[in-house]
């Protein structure tokens, strides 16, 4: 399987309900490094997994729409507990729309995943895979 990761960042601010979250129940902010992986088994015509700049480019567009905003003020978002984990398939899932959309060049029809990978620390990360097709 080959594979190649682009890397962009997110900084939100969220809050989370549940004991289990401790003090980030209240309103605290987050910054994410955030990186997705593109898989295929083949490489494509050109030898390559994803064109890189377009794969760049929209991770880029992705996390600039996350980027300086309370999560908690977003509808798409009310009541639902933003992890890491979470937001890491809301990044993968958004990425495969994209993918199915053409909008990182023919040569990505030949994808069969994805990852995105979100770093909390130097210590911390979550991830989440999806097949594409």
């Amino acid at each position: 399987m080959f594979s190649v990761t682009v890397r962009d960042h997110i900084m939100i601010a969220h809050s989370f309900s549940g004991e289990v979250f401790g003090p980030a129940q209240r309103l605290h902010g987050a910054t994410f490094v955030v990186d997705a992986t593109f898989r295929r088994p083949e490489l494509d015509e050109d030898n390559i997994v994803v064109d890189i700049g377009r794969a760049s480019e929209q991770l880029r567009t992705i996390c600039s729409g996350l980027s300086y905003r309370n999560l908690d003020d977003d509808p798409e978002f009310s009541g639902v507990n933003t992890s890491t984990e979470f937001l890491a398939k809301v990044i993968a899932d958004r990425l495969a729309v994209r993918v199915c959309a053409g909008e990182l060049g023919p040569g990505a029809r030949g994808l069969t995943g994805i990852q995105v990978t979100l770093h909390e620390s130097h210590i911390a990360w979550a991830s989440y895979e999806r097949t594409l097709r």
